[in-house]
């Protein structure tokens, strides 16, 4: 039986996903935190990792090459998460995650992505995004290159450190 670990933060989501998951014929466990979930994957070792982005103080990206150390190149770890953006699924790729999907998705596509089936249609949206998409990928990207430095990422978008920290807690725009 193969073994997928859930790594996310939201202790609901990660219970939900054990169970389908399990339903589908794999052996599924979750951990909350990146310590505990390194712990986890260097004592379990599963063929898959679903890992959110955002882990509470712990960035998935910190977490990913240290996984990927741990449990060899050829486990299959794919990004989750609801705060998507360009700058962020380009540095997962590159960190050498399998693939990058957005909340919400489907549970049959996260399982496309492990067993390299083609996952359903991915919808293109019709017109372009948003001004405010568009700045809320363009902070992603600045933040990404000053590696989640909030004061830096400020400095460098010429704003009040509050200002940016006030824009990164709501939730991002959609397209």
């Amino acid at each position: 039986m193969q073994r997928v670990l859930i790594i996310d933060d939201d202790r609901t989501f990660a219970e939900t996903a054990q169970r389908a998951f399990e339903r589908e014929g794999f052996e599924a466990t979750f951990e909350c935190s990146a310590d505990s979930a390194l712990s986890k994957a260097l004592t379990w070792r599963p063929e898959f990792v679903l890992l959110d982005l955002n882990l509470g103080e712990t960035s998935g990206l910190t977490l990913l090459p240290k996984l990927i150390e741990t449990l060899g190149p050829n486990a299959k770890i794919v990004i989750l998460t609801g705060y998507s953006s360009i700058a962020t699924a380009v540095e997962a790729t590159r960190l050498g995650a399998h693939d990058y999907l957005c909340k919400p998705t489907k549970l049959r596509d996260i399982v496309a992505c492990f067993t390299g089936k083609k996952p359903s249609e991915t919808k293109i949206p019709d017109q372009p995004p948003s001004v405010e998409r568009v700045k809320w990928e363009h902070i992603q990207r600045v933040l990404q290159e000053h590696d989640g430095n909030i004061s830096a990422t400020a400095r460098a978008l010429s704003m009040h450190r509050r200002t940016l920290q006030r824009i990164l807690a709501k939730k991002p725009v959609a397209r």
